[in-house]
């Protein structure tokens, strides 16, 4: 983003920011079984997820979730863990606005944050256009069978009919979506959180969404390449918004300092990994032998093992 952009971004986002620092309010009274919503900026809505592991103990709803409202149609930005979620996401929609929604848009391959897009698109094809990565349908052809698999291990016999919905609008570098005088502009990024991670940046409030390139609270997840995720998480804070969605956690009005937090945690996994290398430790040793982060992540238990088996894998065979 160059500067002359990031100056109107800025003032753009002010009215938001204002919002912001005045407290989270609900956009509408929630009823019992609706999805919450918050409104972060005008015409922008996040649905926070809660920081837990998919699966039936969260109800698969751990991602947060977008709405844009635009003059012309609606974009949805990732679309929730389940189907079930998808359909309380299109209801919220219909709270919000009886415009349609044109643009779905995945952010990554992963099912906390895809696997609600059924609940928008029907078995015809009819629906809005499904926008994601270049990579993004290759990653979904490999990986969503396992997903579906899980839906029904984890969710029960009547997840059968869950199914994979990918993207038909693919991003190679960026692409500019037009909802009706409300411009988003997506970015395609290089292996970083995965392979085909998407950010969207609302231009009119400055609000960019990051999918899980930014991890607030949750252990950040490595799964595709922890160099490239280092190398984008260091672009992303000197291209920082007035106001951040990460894909994960609370939003935030700074985004550079919660990226630098980030940093922090995968520069230690990187130095202590490279470090076990050196000292000749076998996988298993580093991995039993590795310090959780001193930051207060949570869910540690469940990921940070992972994240130096995925570190070690990469790590081991580098220049």
């Amino acid at each position: 983003m160059n500067p002359r952009t990031l100056g109107r971004v800025r003032r753009a986002g002010l009215l938001g920011l204002a919002m912001l620092w005045a407290g989270w309010t609900p956009a509408h009274g929630q009823a019992e079984g609706e999805l919450s919503l918050r409104e972060i900026a005008p015409g922008v809505h996040v649905h926070v997820g809660a920081v837990d592991e998919w699966g039936v103990a969260s109800g698969g709803d751990v991602a947060n979730l977008g709405i844009v409202i635009g003059e012309r149609c609606v974009a949805v930005i990732d679309t929730g863990g389940t189907a079930a979620i998808g359909q309380a996401l299109k209801a919220a929609v219909r709270r919000l606005t009886a415009l349609p929604v044109c643009y779905l848009i995945n952010t990554h391959a992963h099912p906390d944050h895809v696997l609600g897009n059924e609940a928008f698109v029907d078995p015809s094809g009819k629906g809005p256009q499904v926008v994601g990565h270049h990579r993004l349908p290759a990653a979904l052809q490999v990986r969503g069978p396992f997903y579906l698999k899980a839906l029904i291990r984890d969710f029960g016999p009547d997840q059968s009919s869950a199914r994979i919905v990918p993207p038909s609008l693919l991003v190679t570098s960026s692409l500019e979506v037009d909802l009706g005088e409300r411009r988003l502009r997506l970015q395609a990024w290089p292996t970083a959180h995965t392979d085909a991670d998407l950010s969207v940046l609302d231009v009119q409030s400055g609000t960019l969404f990051l999918g899980d390139l930014l991890f607030r609270d949750h252990t950040p997840v490595v799964d595709g390449r922890l160099r490239g995720w280092l190398a984008v998480t260091a672009q992303l804070r000197t291209e920082a918004a007035p106001l951040t969605v990460p894909g994960h956690g609370q939003p935030t009005t700074e985004g550079a300092a919660a990226l630098q937090v980030q940093q922090r945690y995968l520069e230690t996994l990187q130095a202590d990994v490279r470090a076990a290398l050196k000292a000749g430790w076998t996988l298993s040793q580093t991995v039993q032998r590795t310090p959780p982060s001193s930051e207060p992540w949570q869910l540690l238990d469940a990921f940070h093992a992972r994240n130096v088996t995925a570190a070690y894998a990469e790590l081991e065979w580098e220049d």
